[in-house]
Parts: C-alpha cells; structure tokens; sequence
C-alpha cells in the first residue's frame, strides 16, 4: 500500500503497552520501543498497515488529518 496523503499513524499512548508485535512485522524498519511506547518514524512510514493487525491492543492506527 502506497503512503496515504494526508494521513499520519498514531500510536495510542494508553493502549500501546510496548510488546514489540509491530516491530517484528514492520518491512522497513520505522518503528521502535521507547520505554515500552511504540514510536513510529511518521516522515518514513509508508503506511503499508502490516503493523495495525499484529497489534493485541488495537493500539495502531493510521487517521486523516484536516488542512
């Protein structure tokens, strides 16, 4: 899936509790533990969503943002 315009992952901070499932599946490396809170480098994500399933908390998501 090709980087969504206008769009930007989110982490939900009270969700996310740092297993690291999205790490493990994510092809190019953008996500990172940072004391237990996925982080997600937004600027070289690609949005390609192989993380948002592999979450047990539904903690990932990718939402449209207003101009």
């Amino acid at each position: 899936m090709a980087r969504q315009i206008n769009s930007i992952f989110i982490v939900d901070e009270d969700l996310c509790y740092g297993c690291g499932a999205c790490i493990a599946v994510c092809p190019i490396d953008v996500l990172i533990l940072d004391d237990r809170l996925a982080v997600v480098d937004e600027e070289k994500c690609s949005h390609c969503e192989h993380c948002i399933p592999a979450c047990p908390v539904f903690a990932l998501s990718i939402k449209g943002v207003q101009d």
